[in-house]
């Protein structure tokens, strides 16, 4: 690998003073340099492949432009794409990186926020007081769930997806709905909330509670579904699109009618959803509109701006598709 190229190389090529050649590579405003001087400095920089010292410069400027997510343990779903993407592209407008991390208990490594020295650390849940303590003696700014008074977990989360799937299938004249959930184990506190609400609203909006719930797989789905069926199950929400295509996959195979004998709908509208035949119906969150509630919450940490007024509204809403 060759040596890097630095300002010192190009100032000594032009036989031009550093100082000069810096001012122009760092764009140094007040400086009394020709543009002819500016446009040599860049035309050599270029030729001899410079390129800025990202780390020199984060020294000097007090400064990484990094930002760091905190992500749980949970499975890269649509949902968390959908909302990283979105805020990488607002972080990356404002010059700024996006970088992710999921800390494991008992991991070796070290963390990213010591070794990065990000500018601002934000998190898509809870965070340990041990986690939170190191990362602030770090000096970065910190967007933490339950630690910052700019986010709630209900912001996170977008906690009405499961309510609006039951009052979905009720309207369509369900009267007896299950929830599937996952096995996933990185997911059991999610799907434990989506199943705590679905059930309450069904019974607020039918008087008793769910007819049947389990977390299913490629193993059991097909067992399930059928005796879900046998005992009168003529609907059923799923914890997301993924365990809804395995429910309907399940019914299919043995012949049980969609929407006809089971109605199913599932969470977070992923083009899964779409694909399908029979379509899937779902619920769509706007996780990209907290994507970029959370880039614009971070870039106003780091600039002393004014915060995001508000945060993301919650908006969620069923797709109906041919599965209800």
């Amino acid at each position: 690998m060759g040596k890097r190229v630095t300002a010192a190389d190009v100032a000594r090529s032009l036989g031009l003073s550093r100082a000069t050649v810096g001012f122009v590579l760092n764009d140094t405003p007040g400086q009394t340099i020709s543009e002819a001087t500016r446009e040599r400095v860049l035309a050599e920089a270029k030729r001899l492949g410079y390129r800025p010292h990202t780390a020199a410069r984060a020294l000097a400027s007090g400064r990484s432009h990094i930002v760091l997510a905190l992500l749980p343990d949970w499975p890269m779903e649509y949902s968390m794409r959908t909302h990283l993407d979105e805020a990488a592209l607002v972080l990356d407008r404002a010059g700024y990186s996006l970088v992710t991390m999921t800390p494991h208990p008992g991991g070796q490594a070290v963390p990213l926020w010591e070794s990065l020295a990000p500018d601002v650390v934000f998190a898509l849940a809870p965070i340990p007081d041990e986690q939170y303590d190191a990362i602030r003696a770090t000096g970065a700014a910190t967007i933490i769930p339950g630690r910052d008074e700019a986010v709630v977990a209900d912001e996170l989360h977008f906690a009405d997806g499961p309510r609006l799937q039951v009052a979905h299938l009720l309207e369509r004249g369900r009267r007896r709905i299950a929830f599937a959930g996952t096995t996933d184990a990185r997911l059991a506190s999610l799907v434990a909330e989506r199943r705590a609400l679905a059930d309450a609203t069904h019974r607020e909006l039918a008087g008793e509670p769910l007819a049947a719930s389990a977390d299913l797989d490629e193993t059991d789905a097909a067992a399930r579904v059928a005796e879900w069926v046998a005992a009168g199950v003529d609907g059923v929400v799923a914890y997301n699109d993924d365990v809804a295509a395995l429910v309907l996959g399940a019914a299919l195979r043995q012949g049980i009618a969609v929407p006809e004998e089971l109605a199913i709908v599932g969470h977070d509208d992923s083009p899964i959803a779409r694909l399908l035949v029979p379509a899937l119906s779902s619920v769509r969150v706007d996780t990209a509109g907290l994507g970029r509630f959370l880039a614009d919450l971070a870039l106003s940490r780091v600039s002393g701006a004014e915060p995001p007024g508000v945060g993301p509204e919650a908006t969620s809403e069923v797709v109906r598709r041919e599965t209800s």
